[in-house]
């Protein structure tokens, strides 16, 4: 059995592709993961901001 040049580069395209498509793949998930994450964030600091506020205490200081 021989390989042929056209073998190996019809392999090596092959190899391309693949790689071309799991990069898609990976960046695309990347990519809704950022998202996610900065949505939290956002939602931490509302819930965060708006729960402060209510449970403020006032301290008064008077000099005598």
């Amino acid at each position: 059995m021989t390989v042929s040049k056209q073998d190996i580069e019809a392999k090596a395209r092959e190899l391309v592709g693949v790689v071309d498509d799991t990069k898609e793949s990976a960046k695309d998930k990347a990519i809704m993961g950022a998202v996610a994450v900065a949505a939290l964030v956002a939602v931490a600091f509302l819930v965060g901001r708006k729960r402060g506020s209510r449970n403020k205490t006032m301290v008064e200081v008077y000099r005598v």
